[in-house]
């Protein structure tokens, strides 16, 4: 599982426009209870020279993801990017081609309000437009009219304190990846940004008349949207990919460079179904991983093993593992032993034996009779018809080679072993629609990458990411010399 959303906890829209009357500006307005949010800058209208102007807000559950970090849910800083996901709303008025958006932090605290009307302004209250001069008692009394913002950058690598998103058709969905700002948010202390949220609005030269014409009007769906998936978020990504190669040993090559000689085994401490950290090992104790040869269990001498890949040198009989996340552990190394092609995996701290693995088949790096592109079958072998969106559901994967052709012996003496995917990712659309409600993450940050280990590949999937009452597919694409390749099978399930 490495996609977590976060819904906006307020948003509203604030906004200086005239009612249709031309005389009565909205300033005073408000409009949090609004299903849609609004950014705008209308010119010349009331007068030749008049600017209008609307600009959207945004706070997001910044203790609930502190809350997650803490207990593990989501990854220590730097492991983890986050996204605003703002989207559109269609509507039948013009739409502002050829703009940019900027994204402020906001820097004093406010209220949403209840507010409704989005024509007339007639919803007076907080939070709306007006700065403390002219704001009523109990509502939001902003320092600058349109809102207080932060001036610092906070953006990596660059000077400016804001975020800046282009839409060229004005109809565009908004996905920016705002990683500075709610680490900020969550990091706190001295000099920190706390978390008043953020805004949304046209840039100053589009905003203020300086191009002379008008960018009207750019709607998205607020929180209070009936459609699930179009709500604000920002949305947590991480690769958990754990790449276990207990299924997939090889025996290291002068053929192959140092890192594809690597083979990484995981060490997995379920207790009571539960991943539990060794107590004695933690976070940061010493665990180190042996192999030895046997036909049925570990037996006689630690066989000796290069560190880091080097065949030539390093040799050693104890492996250093190290902490991955809540109860899972790994340790890489290069085999070089090809007289042993049967080996296990132990995992000790030099006086305490913590784990005894199965086997592990040796492998060959092979340059005979390969197929550079193969076409393969798929199937999750453990899919149910229905799932509870309180659940965190693990699919496994049976994956083989199309048209592969089994001899007799093998289908008499042999369990089917699966092939091992070493960059497969999935995706989910709902069927009603045909929305792709998580995308493939193939790109930097590769967030539905799955997992594979000595049974093949997986992936888990929080059930609470989708909406119940609807059935949704399971898409494949497999990396391969150089590519992606969706597969052609398809897998339902149901969301109760």
């Amino acid at each position: 599982m490495a996609i977590k959303r976060y819904t906006a906890s307020q948003d509203t829209t604030i906004t200086n426009a005239f009612a249709s009357s031309l005389i009565t500006r909205g300033s005073g307005s408000n409009m949090g209870e609004s299903d849609i949010l609004e950014v705008f800058s209308i010119y010349g209208q009331a007068s030749s020279s008049s600017i209008e102007k609307s600009r959207a807000l945004l706070q997001f559950p910044v203790t609930t993801i502190s809350t997650d970090r803490t207990a593990g849910t989501i990854p220590a800083s730097g492991s983890v990017d986050f996204y605003l996901r703002v989207y559109n709303a269609e509507h039948p008025f013009t739409v502002p081609r050829n703009m940019t958006l900027v994204v402020h932090a906001v820097s004093r605290s406010w209220d949403e309000g209840t507010g409704l009307d989005m024509e007339e302004y007639v919803n007076d209250g907080c939070c709306n437009w007006a700065a403390s001069a002219t704001s009523s008692e109990g509502e939001t009394a902003w320092t600058t009219e349109g809102g207080d913002y932060h001036t610092g950058s906070y953006v990596a690598g660059s000077t400016l304190p804001f975020y800046s998103y282009g839409m060229a058709e004005g109809t565009e969905d908004m996905e920016l990846n705002v990683t500075a700002l709610v680490e900020e948010w969550m990091a706190g202390g001295s000099g920190a940004r706390a978390n008043y949220g953020l805004a949304i609005f046209l840039t100053s030269s589009q905003e203020d008349g300086s191009e002379a014409k008008s960018f009207y009007t750019k709607k998205f769906f607020a929180r209070g949207s009936e459609f699930f998936f179009k709500r604000p978020t920002i949305e947590a990504r991480w690769n958990s990919a754990n790449l276990d190669d207990a299924g997939n040993f090889y025996l290291s090559s002068s053929l192959a460079p140092a890192a594809d000689n690597l083979n990484t085994l995981f060490l997995y401490n379920y207790i009571r179904g539960q991943l539990k950290n060794i107590p004695s090992i933690g976070t940061t104790g010493s665990l180190l991983l042996s192999v030895y040869s046997g036909s049925t269990g570990p037996v006689g001498s630690k066989i000796a093993l290069p560190v880091g890949g080097n065949v030539a040198t390093n040799n050693d009989i104890n492996i250093s593992g190290g902490y991955v996340e809540t109860g899972i552990y790994s340790a890489s190394f290069a085999y070089t032993s090809s007289a042993i092609t049967k080996v296990y995996p132990v995992w000790h701290s030099g006086s305490i034996e913590y784990h005894s693995g199965s086997a592990m088949t040796l492998k060959k790096f092979n340059n005979n009779n390969i197929d550079p592109n193969p076409k393969y079958v798929s199937n999750i072998t453990n899919l149910k018809s229905k799932y509870s969106r309180d659940e965190v559901a693990r699919f496994r994967l049976y994956v083989r080679q199309k048209d592969w052709s089994p001899t007799i012996y093998t289908k008499a003496n042999s369990a089917i072993t699966t092939e091992i995917i070493d960059s497969g990712f999935y995706k989910i659309v709902r069927i009603a629609d045909e929305l792709e409600v998580i995308p493939f993450g193939t790109g930097s940050t590769s967030h539905t990458k799955m997992s594979h280990d000595a049974s093949g590949s997986y992936f888990d999937l929080d059930m609470e990411l989708l909406e119940v009452g609807y059935a949704y597919q399971v898409y494949f694409a497999y990396y391969i010399n150089g590519a992606y390749h969706e597969q052609p099978e398809v897998f339902k399930f149901r969301v109760e």
